[in-house]
């Protein structure tokens, strides 16, 4: 159904390329409305757009709250029957600011659902009243859903500044519920869920875990040939030294070094991290107008540095969160049994 969905806006091959040239916002309208047609095959046209519209605010509201706490993130990417994401290009710093991030969705996600509540109570007895209850109820419900005490739900990230036991609430409820009304979706995340508290809380803890980043550097090769420099071949690797530093903002670089190349190349890093090793694993030729081009791919091994502080949250912050929590959590259920008695639906 998914195929056939793309193929369809696939097929409308002048408005795909006018949308990717339109950037980043190019693709979030492309992959929203791959979203739309996989909906529409289930659901009618009207239901579909605006519940990827409900989404869409959902997503807004975290990435206002990242932008407000000074988090660079991407734009929202739709995936169709999952919902949408957006990535976060630095990992917050606090469990305060995690927290702060994940609230944004559930919160404007459920200030969009009480617009269409009551547009629905507007156009009540009515088809399209009757469109707008069914849009609200599914609202609250996916922003409920998210709050479960669940990675990488925004309820398992709340759940950092509130108390790191919801995470054993949402281990055990999740997988209740997934045995007494089976979701394949829910399962999936539960399953990455455990894993991650499993690397988190074992593995890590025994081994210390490690992860890597790739770069790749594009230099012009002919002024280093004109200068005598030996080019190596495509299958050349190489430990390169480097240096580390981190700016006011808590972002990580890490500068490599190649001197027989006269070659500097920096590379952020996702988190902070000790560098373990820094080196080359392929270089590629590329010729182009202005001659000869190498690419460098780089990667750099490192084991992300675990801040002990991380979850150091003022007892005034973590009120703060748990009221908030439970509070969204509970108005969001009263609002769903409000659109079942107003809406009979």
């Amino acid at each position: 159904m998914i195929g056939a969905a793309a193929a369809f806006i696939l097929a409308q091959g002048k408005w795909v390329l006018s949308l990717l040239k339109m950037g980043k916002f190019g693709g979030v309208l492309l992959s929203m409305l791959l979203s739309i047609g996989a909906y529409a095959l289930l659901f009618p046209w009207g239901f579909s757009v605006g519940f990827v519209l409900l989404i869409l605010i959902h997503e807004l509201g975290h990435v206002i709250a990242a932008k407000q706490r000074g988090l660079p993130v991407s734009a929202p990417v739709f995936i169709p029957f999952v919902g949408a994401m957006i990535n976060m290009k630095r990992h917050p710093r606090d469990a305060v600011t995690e927290a702060y991030v994940a609230i944004g969705g559930p919160v404007l996600g459920t200030v969009g659902a009480l617009i269409v509540f009551g547009l629905g109570i507007y156009f009540d007895h009515t088809s399209v009243g009757k469109l707008f209850y069914s849009l609200a109820l599914s609202g609250f419900l996916i922003n409920l859903f998210n709050l479960l005490p669940i990675h990488p739900l925004d309820g398992g990230r709340i759940a950092t500044a509130v108390s790191r036991w919801l995470w054993l609430v949402g281990l055990v409820g999740g997988l209740v519920l997934i045995i007494y009304h089976f979701n394949p979706i829910l399962l999936i995340i539960w399953v990455m869920f455990a894993y991650d508290l499993y690397k988190k809380f074992v593995k890590q803890r025994k081994h210390g875990e490690q992860r890597l980043i790739n770069a790749s550097f594009l230099i012009p090769a002919e002024p280093l040939i004109e200068q005598g420099y030996l080019i190596p071949g495509e299958e050349h690797k190489r430990d390169l030294p480097f240096v580390t530093y981190s700016d006011l903002d808590g972002q990580q670089y890490v500068r490599v070094v190649w001197d027989s190349l006269s070659f500097q190349g920096t590379i952020p890093l996702m988190q902070q991290g000790i560098i373990r090793r820094t080196h080359v694993t392929r270089l590629e030729r590329i010729q182009k107008e202005d001659g000869l081009h190498l690419m460098i791919h780089c990667q750099v091994d490192y084991e992300p540095f675990e801040n002990d502080k991380y979850y150091e949250v003022p007892s005034a912050a973590r009120w703060k969160f748990g009221i908030a929590y439970f509070a969204l959590a509970g108005f969001l259920f009263y609002m769903m049994s409000l659109v079942h008695k107003v809406g009979n639906i």
